[in-house]
């Protein structure tokens, strides 16, 4: 006789969901040729990296997860044709996903994991490392937090007193053509965390980097204000799609 207090399980399976091995109690399995696609492309991306895989054949791999019980591939290629790319679809904004037919909490959950698993992964390039040594890596970061984001963004880079990122906040978030920064706050948060320096960075979700007139006559704030104790504005870098602008290097700064 079986103790009445003891719980027992299945053992576990070394497969995913979609291939577990059938039994009597399972039912609604995906169809042979869709399992044999999953395979395919696990297979694919295992052996190949990303570069082995379009745009739809990635989010498929991201959307099997979510959807262990249905071909996904009609809805990869439906979010890449509203978005536009995969970076693009990662980044939205989860109202947005929500607003897709076939896209419910389990798929924004799986992107937005994507994404902040990329965003940690840049972060971690930075943090701490000389901003001269690691400028490329800076960009790469702020075009991956940045680039895609449908409304503006102001983020800043604190450094220390040998130039060495300590710090990197989102100070304000905004619309589509604004985002409001306070110079005090901005020079407030550099004395707590003891920096000594500042790169101001925010996006254009136009994808245009050319700085409008407020964003010129905000950075003259905000280095004031710095200047006045001690502090330094080494640049402010504006992010648009595929590239970006920097006040110091056209002259602004």
């Amino acid at each position: 006789m079986r103790d009445a207090n003891v719980f027992h399980e299945a053992p576990l399976s070394l497969f995913g969901e979609d291939e577990a091995p059938e039994t009597p109690l399972k039912s609604g399995r995906l169809p042979s040729y869709i399992r044999d696609h999953r395979k395919r492309l696990r297979e694919r991306f295992l052996s190949g990296g990303a570069a082995a895989l379009p745009d739809y054949e990635m989010l498929e791999l991201v959307l099997f997860r979510a959807i262990p019980r249905q071909d996904v591939k009609p809805l990869a290629r439906q979010l890449l044709e509203i978005f536009g790319d995969f970076n693009r679809v990662v980044s939205a904004a989860p109202e947005r996903l929500l607003a897709v037919s076939g896209v419910g909490a389990a798929v924004v959950t799986e992107l937005k994991i994507v994404e902040a698993a990329a965003h940690r992964l840049s972060r971690s390039k930075v943090m701490q490392r000389h901003v001269i040594s690691s400028w490329d890596a800076i960009l790469d970061y702020c075009h991956m937090t940045m680039a895609h984001r449908e409304t503006e963004q102001f983020r800043i880079l604190y450094l220390d007193r040998k130039n060495v990122l300590i710090a990197d906040e989102e100070q304000a978030r905004g619309t589509v053509d604004h985002v409001p920064v306070y110079p005090r706050e901005v020079v407030k948060r550099a004395l707590e965390l003891n920096a000594s320096a500042l790169i101001l960075v925010h996006n254009h979700p136009s994808g245009d980097p050319t700085p409008s007139q407020q964003d010129i006559a905000m950075t003259e704030q905000v280095a004031q204000a710095a200047g006045a104790l001690g502090l330094a504005v080494h640049d402010h870098l504006i992010i648009g799609k595929s590239r970006e602008l920097s006040f110091r290097g056209e002259g602004y700064l």
